[in-house]
């Protein structure tokens, strides 16, 4: 590997240099983060077969050997795969139930699910992503997740900011980095490693925390991060945002975990010594300012193709509706008034009305907020079955249903009482030979 790499480590932690140096003898850290909104941890533990070990970094998260990617509780959005210090930064960031919250650089939708199981009704999240492909990573797993109350856009930061001044109570700043800290995981990380890229990323930082100073509200909370050690993309970043806004205080991120930073005492370092890949939290104040408010929309009338499916499909509730080509979307918040911000999706995709019926969408069944009273439990080859695209044989209630696994829907599909046609859009479908695992 790159001498010089290893160089600029050991003049960070000359006492430890040995030990990091064995830690590229393991593994990357796997985890995952259970979304507590959609399952409670203890049945979660209870039913959940393979062993847990609790993360220091987030009290959802833990520590796991196996790959878990095709776990049926996956399918149903019950957990979130994450290394385990990557949930640092929310942790930092203490999101709080009716907080608006802005994740400026959210794909692929780790920290933005993160912080969204923080949020109560009231809260809001915005998640941006600059990358349009990235975008459609982040919309997909926000679905899976179930979120609600979220604005996801595809924007330029400087635009997005402008647009939302002053009008967050918390934003994340999850920068892009040189990621010397996933050196072990992608090899790009490597081949594309040198003081050049370290310096290009630092500028773009840079950049983007000047446009998220504008959408911090006053005594507003922003949280910056990186999976990279370079002291130029870290410490020396810090340190530069603070001289050129005098008005933003640096806190203690009052955590255990980690350790301080090169010359920064109140931020956070992690390096694999610390049980997590490379992180780098700083958490600070804006002292300066004001205050703004989302403009925001009447809620839209349903007609009644739509309002009839949502009276059968949910027990009620107080939403807000929004109606765009004849999809329907849905809210527990007002739906945000955007001019020039690129919307990828805004609230819960319902469905959409087509001629003289309601056909609802994937994402419907699995948000988080709505209590199905229509629905049924598959035992794992049911299941199997369906994700592969199949319809199954099974006495349920007539009309759209709600598929489930120990009682948390994972799609829908349409019954005539005594079969299940699937729902299960194509794209999300499992391989022929691809196995769940039990």
């Amino acid at each position: 590997m790159k001498q010089e790499f290893f160089e600029r480590i050991q003049s960070y932690i000359p006492n430890e240099y040995e030990a990091f140096l064995k830690c590229f003898e393991n593994e990357m850290y796997k985890g995952l983060r259970v979304n507590t909104k959609k399952i409670d941890m203890e049945e979660f533990k209870k039913n959940f077969p393979y062993v847990l070990e609790a993360s220091p970094f987030c009290k959802e998260g833990f520590y796991i050997n196996q790959n878990l990617g095709n776990h049926p509780y996956h399918f149903a959005g019950l957990y979130y795969l994450q290394e385990p210090s990557a949930s640092s930064a929310v942790t930092i960031l203490d999101v709080q139930e009716d907080d608006i919250v802005l994740d400026l650089c959210a794909a692929p939708g780790g920290k933005s699910t993160q912080i969204a199981n923080a949020l109560g009704r009231n809260g809001f999240l915005v998640s941006n992503e600059y990358d349009s492909k990235r975008a459609q990573i982040l919309l997909s797993n926000m679905e899976r997740l179930g979120v609600m109350n979220c604005l996801i856009t595809n924007s330029n930061t400087t635009i997005l900011c402008k647009e939302f001044e002053e009008c967050f109570d918390k934003v994340l700043v999850d920068a892009p980095c040189s990621g010397e800290g996933m050196i072990k995981k992608h090899d790009a990380a490597y081949d594309n490693w040198s003081i050049e890229n370290i310096e290009l990323c630092a500028a773009r930082q840079k950049d983007i925390l000047k446009d998220a100073y504008k959408a911090l509200r006053k005594d507003g909370i922003l949280v910056y991060s990186t999976c990279t050690y370079a002291k130029e993309e870290n410490e020396d970043v810090i340190h530069w945002f603070l001289q050129e806004y005098p008005d933003m205080e640096i806190l203690d991120a009052q955590v255990e975990f980690g350790r301080a930073g090169l010359d920064l005492e109140q931020a956070r370092r992690i390096f694999p010594m610390d049980q997590g890949e490379g992180h780098f939290i700083c958490k600070l104040r804006k002292n300066g300012g004001s205050s703004n408010s989302f403009k925001v929309k009447k809620s839209a009338k349903l007609d009644k193709y739509a309002a009839s499916f949502i009276k059968e499909q949910i027990e009620a509730d107080d939403y807000f509706y929004m109606l765009q080509n004849e999809k329907v979307y849905m809210m527990l918040q007002p739906f945000i008034d955007v001019k020039k911000v690129k919307v990828v999706r805004q609230g819960t995709l319902v469905g959409e009305t087509i001629k003289t019926r309601f056909e609802p969408a994937h994402a419907f069944y699995l948000n988080r907020e709505s209590t199905f009273t229509n629905k049924v439990d598959l035992d794992i080859e049911e299941m199997d079955l369906f994700l592969r695209g199949n319809q199954i044989s099974k006495k349920s209630k007539k009309g759209f249903i709600a598929v489930c696994v120990d009682g948390h829907p994972f799609g829908y599909g349409k019954s005539d009482g005594n079969v299940i046609k699937n729902k299960i859009p194509k794209g999300l479908r499992l391989l022929q030979g691809v196995k769940i695992l039990k």
